[in-house]
């Protein structure tokens, strides 16, 4: 039904830590920035750089071997490393660490087209490519490839600027500082897919963010402000909230002819094609009350982690857990040595207070609340037992890689059984036993 979607939960938001805080330049550069290969979904970048090289901001350090997006450097300096870092999606990746020479020595290879209504489809998803651009939300898929795979099947186009995670505050502090620049590439995109209309969702606990917004929107631009509830960011819950279109399992946003971008996508959309920037830096939030001072700062891509910590005042208490991104949805980091990428929106550092009582050996009471809370009609509780006794294919029969690890169902377990993770381990093992089974095909038919 439009104006609602299933499940969905209430955590407290906790935005206040932030909200009110300008974004801010590091106080200080990091000596070093320690540019991860995998930075998207899809494969690892390949280097295009050589210990010892000297490099640029904006200069392409990485090419995508298949389903990607190129990486360019943050800083300017010397290339002293090619070899695996701690990464913060876990493990170690291959990694370029480059030293700052504090210069910030801009050259990009994109050329800047203020004139860009001048621009073809193909040459502006060309330019989005170069740029390096993927979802900023999170996720990380390549934009270049949601566009050209939207064309001529999106009839409407939405800008997620829900920001429904609590703590995080990066988008909202971009709307209201630059929402020009979101509203730029909205223009952009409505001219890629050939659309009269777009529509901005925000949600109502962000007032401020809502009328800026809505004085800098033109016409075709529509501001929608949208009830707030956990996951409304999503984007086949926000699709169903402003179109009332809802995505069938295993569908993507195209099957039902929408394309969903979040704000900063956007904004980096214009900064590439407009003023001819990749992408080389974004806002993040940095919060949690194990932090002296939480703060939005513009951090270049590759920052270690510890150097955030330091640009937030240290910790004032001890934190029970550091995730990148929010309380719902974000990774727990085991080595501040890790650097950030190009979808971390924040770095949240939790008291043992805020975290919450940790629950040892814990069981399911059959209570059924998880159900009740899945925005995407599935069925937590009997998922969570299939996968425990490692019945894959049972559980993908219950739709099982439709569940988009928002958390709801964690967050509502009185049990505090560690569904979302059991759901990560089961999806990784799918995918495994189905590469098994089609090698296996493929080996029959040789």
């Amino acid at each position: 039904m439009k104006l609602s979607f299933y499940g969905g939960v209430h955590p407290k938001e906790r935005k206040e830590l932030t909200c009110t805080k300008a974004v801010e330049s590091l106080h200080n550069a990091p000596a070093q920035v320690v540019l991860a290969m995998s930075m998207h979904v899809g494969a690892p970048c390949a280097p295009v750089v050589q210990v010892g090289d000297q490099v640029t901001v904006g200069q392409k350090i990485a090419q995508p071997t298949g389903l990607g997006a190129p990486i360019h450097a943050s800083v300017s300096g010397k290339v002293v490393a090619i070899e695996p870092r701690p990464y913060c999606g876990g493990g170690k990746m291959l990694s370029v660490v480059i030293e700052n020479d504090f210069q910030n020595t801009f050259a990009s290879e994109l050329t800047p087209h203020p004139d860009y209504a001048k621009l073809s489809a193909q040459e502006i998803v060309d330019i989005v490519r170069e740029a390096g651009i993927t979802g900023m939300g999170g996720a990380g898929f390549p934009t270049h490839v949601k566009i050209s795979s939207g064309l001529g099947k999106v009839d409407t186009l939405i800008v997620n600027a829900a920001e429904c995670e609590p703590y995080i505050t990066a988008d909202h502090r971009m709307m209201l500082e630059h929402g020009d620049k979101i509203i730029g590439g909205v223009k952009i995109l409505m001219q890629t897919f050939g659309l009269k209309e777009a529509y901005i969702g925000i949600e109502d606990n962000k007032p401020d963010a809502i009328e800026k917004m809505q004085s800098l929107a033109c016409d075709g631009i529509q501001i929608v402000a949208c009830r707030t509830r956990y996951p409304q960011g999503a984007e086949k819950q926000l699709i169903q909230r402003i179109t009332g279109r809802e995505i069938p399992p295993g569908g993507l946003p195209a099957t039902v002819g929408c394309a969903v971008f979040n704000a900063g996508t956007t904004a980096a959309v214009y900064d590439a094609v407009v003023e001819g920037k990749p992408l080389t830096q974004r806002v993040v939030t940095l919060t949690g009350d194990a932090l002296a001072q939480p703060r939005n700062v513009l951090v270049p891509f590759g920052t270690p982690l510890l150097h955030l910590v330091e640009e937030a005042g240290g910790f004032q208490e001890e934190p029970d857990r550091i995730l990148m991104g929010g309380p719902m949805m974000g990774i727990a980091q085991y080595n501040l040595d890790a650097a950030t990428i190009k979808g971390n929106n924040a770095m949240l550092c939790m008291t043992k207070a805020e975290a919450g009582e940790h629950v040892e050996n814990p069981t399911c009471i059959r209570c059924g609340r998880c159900v009740n809370v899945c925005p995407m009609h599935l069925t937590p509780v009997y998922m969570h037992l299939y996968a425990e006794k490692r019945l894959w294919d049972e559980a993908e029969g219950l739709n099982l890689m439709d569940c988009i690890e928002c958390g709801s169902c964690n967050y509502i377990c009185p049990a505090r059984v560690p569904l979302v993770q059991s759901f990560r381990t089961a999806k990784f093992e799918i995918r495994n036993l189905a590469a098994k089974r089609k090698a296996e095909m493929e080996a029959k038919k040789a």
